[in-house]
């Protein structure tokens, strides 16, 4: 596996420290270092952030960390190392802008060192290079988390079925003899009598039909009885 580094800050000296236990949640102070005293200096290093790009064996994905190291300034040897993972690695101090406090690992043990710059745009620019691998270490969780999300999309348009029916298709369901539709067959005659039966009766008179027919009957029978209503008749 080749691997490629990138300094991202480098710094030629600070001056590292002693950390005591925190005494509130307010956060670490340089003035509990002692930083006025240079005896309370353990050692002053350079300081570098190394950022290192390692590919696995197929060369399909790249694995980058980031570590920000604690360096003899004269051979180059690791004196500490703090893997930088995010914001809590790496702390500020709330009484003064050019110290820090880092946890360094060696192995399985874990320490907090306090680091001083002497120079205040030197602190500046490492508080701005841990911002920036920060930003890019959201970038590709948030790309990861995307791409994970893309194919779990593909995996269910993959396997999901549409049984919805499309413009035009209708489904026919046949349950026993239920919901078929025997043929008309033609009539047949009565065994019996050998006639073929009665056809459908017709549709009732309307009430204007019976008035008709009733005052058609009455003229006719008044004429039978002998009786005239004209205009020389006996009824005027």
């Amino acid at each position: 596996m080749e691997s490629i580094q990138r300094i991202l800050f480098i710094a030629p000296k600070v001056h590292i420290y002693a950390v005591p236990p925190l005494s509130s949640n307010s956060g670490y102070k340089a003035g509990d270092w002692k930083v006025d005293q240079e005896k309370s200096r353990i050692f002053t290093a350079r300081i570098r952030i190394v950022e290192t790009a390692t590919e696995d064996a197929d060369g399909k994905e790249e694995k980058v960390c980031t570590d920000i190291r604690l360096e003899d300034p004269k051979t180059g040897d690791l004196f500490a190392n703090c893997p930088y993972e995010g914001a809590h690695c790496v702390e500020q101090v709330i009484d003064s802008s050019r110290f820090f406090a880092l946890r360094v690992v060696d192995g399985s043990r874990k320490a907090m060192l306090g680091i001083g710059f002497e120079e205040r745009s030197e602190a500046f620019d490492f508080g701005v290079s841990l911002q920036e691998v920060r930003r890019h270490n959201d970038s590709v969780t948030a790309g990861e988390k995307a791409r994970k999300a893309g194919k779990l999309s593909e995996l269910s348009d993959v396997e999901a079925k549409d049984y919805s029916l499309k413009e035009g298709e209708t489904i026919s369901i046949t349950i026993g003899n239920k919901g078929r539709r025997r043929a008309p067959s033609s009539p047949s005659r009565n065994a019996a009598t050998g006639a073929f039966p009665l056809p459908f009766l017709p549709p009732p008179p309307s009430a204007e039909d019976v008035k008709r027919r009733q005052s058609q009957h009455g003229a006719e029978d008044f004429g039978k009885l002998g009786f005239d209503d004209d205009a020389f008749g006996d009824f005027v």
